[in-house]
């Protein structure tokens, strides 16, 4: 479905633009139909500027990215609309995606106006309660309120409610959950488990390493721009073969033992308590 090969992006930066600054360099992946793949990395590693590639709001400085085995560099007009409809994304802020002068619901109606201008209007409710319930989201608590009336869960679900009204094929989904609070990431979680089951293709972009293991079927590791590691998820976090990336797992808190201070568990105080 989307493929990505040896995909670079160089920026020009320094006085005059005298120096070029290598964000993304010959990264090779694919995401097929029902399969969830996490982009994992820290901050500067390049994982969202693949991302903007792939949804083409950043332009590729070298190697390709096709879709369905096309090109998308060469997409205008109307091959650009249409490959709009099957790929989306979601990012990380759900509130700067909604103007907070329009209701919440302007951003499904912009859908409306740019693929389904001569969709009547029962037939166009029809099809967003059938997005909303996609999402498991009721219309009457989420259609006709402002952004700030709606929680972080709500106005992201909404975003991928507005994705699904153009029947997606594969989902960006740019650290959609870090912004949220622990209660409500299980509910988006949950619900890419369920648009995977329906098929849907999904990058899952993240810098957390628990998501990823806990949601993708394969998992690559980004370093400074380069893939340092990739494979089925379940390879890559049991038996990683890269130091950077047993340097990342080791970096992660295991909740099944003691904190330890010097290399020796922490033992609680008889006077200590909460």
């Amino acid at each position: 479905m989307l493929r990505l090969e040896a995909v670079s992006k160089t920026y020009r930066v320094g006085t005059f633009g005298g120096r070029e600054l290598v964000a993304v360099k010959e990264v090779s992946l694919e995401v097929r139909p029902g399969q969830v793949l996490s982009l994992i990395g820290e901050s500067g590693s390049g994982k969202s500027t693949i991302g903007r590639m792939i949804l083409r709001l950043t332009r590729v400085s070298g190697g390709r990215i096709t879709f369905d085995g096309v090109d998308i560099a060469g997409f205008k007009g109307k091959q650009l609309r249409a490959y709009y409809r099957g790929v989306q994304g979601v990012f990380q802020d759900p509130f700067s995606s909604y103007n907070p002068i329009f209701k919440a619901d302007r951003a499904l109606e912009l859908v409306r106006e740019t693929y389904f201008p001569r969709l009547g209007g029962s037939r166009w409710r029809d099809k967003v309660e059938a997005s909303l319930a996609a999402v498991r989201l009721d219309p009457g608590q989420v259609l006709g309120r402002y952004p700030h009336q709606l929680s972080g869960g709500q106005l992201q679900r909404l975003l991928v409610a507005r994705a699904l009204l153009l029947d997606i094929r594969l989902l960006v989904a740019d650290e959609i959950i870090s912004m949220l609070d622990a209660s409500t990431r299980i509910d988006v979680l949950n619900l890419l488990g369920d648009l995977k089951a329906r098929g849907l293709g999904i990058l899952f972009i993240t810098h957390d390493l628990s998501l990823g293991n806990y949601l993708s079927d394969q998992a690559v590791i980004l370093r400074q721009g380069v893939v340092v590691e990739e494979g089925p998820t379940e390879r890559v976090f049991g038996q990683p073969r890269h130091p950077y990336t047993r340097t990342l797992l080791a970096s992660v808190p295991r909740l099944d033992r003691k904190w330890q201070r010097n290399g020796h568990p922490v033992r609680e105080s008889a006077g200590e308590g909460g």
